[in-house]
């Protein structure tokens, strides 16, 4: 009888060390996921300034747009933690938008090579991002699953694994989003 009970501990053993290196596992593609965002949240920040740049000849009463991004850029680059990240990095993507809104008044600036391959530029990076991000989102959904379901659910609380947000828009954010641009002249 007592060899079956060590084997029944054994196996419990098993099992919850199993599940314990699964919830590690998960929780490192969650932040891997993150760094590949932060390679093309980089790559966004380091073009910016060359964006605004090319653009401020032509948008001399539009300063406001500009320092918008400016702004936004600064706040994403002080930014430490994944959440905070995450918040700066939609305050830019917006004051992006904002950048693309006012563009179209002025023709001869989206007809200006440089301004033209560093519009494809932002696209394709941004493009990156939305891949990125769909991954980091699917990484933290197994995360939260794992941390969630029974019987990980066990080990992560005792190991003080926590449900983890996703990266979204946020409320203020969508309800933006949703709306049509406004485009004056």
């Amino acid at each position: 009888m007592p060899i079956v009970i060590i084997i029944i501990i054994v196996v419990l053993g098993l099992i919850a060390i199993n599940l314990y290196n699964n919830l590690v596992k998960l929780r490192n593609n969650r932040e891997n996921a993150f760094a590949d965002i932060d390679v093309q949240l980089k790559q966004r920040l380091d073009l910016i300034p060359q964006l605004v740049e090319s653009v401020k000849g032509y948008m001399k009463h539009e300063s406001t747009v500009l320092t918008n991004v400016t702004n936004a850029r600064a706040n994403a680059l002080q930014a430490t933690s994944i959440n905070d990240k995450i918040a700066a990095e939609t305050e830019l993507t917006s004051a992006l938008r904002g950048l693309k809104v006012a563009v179209e008044a002025y023709p001869d600036l989206k007809a200006s090579h440089n301004f033209i391959q560093l519009q494809e530029e932002i696209s394709d990076i941004e493009n990156k991002l939305a891949a990125s991000r769909r991954f980091f989102n699917s990484a933290t959904k197994e995360f939260n699953n794992a941390v969630e379901t029974f019987p990980s659910n066990i080990l992560a609380e005792t190991f003080n694994f926590k449900r983890e947000p996703m990266f979204d828009l946020g409320t203020d954010q969508r309800a933006k989003a949703e709306e049509a641009p406004k485009i004056n002249f």
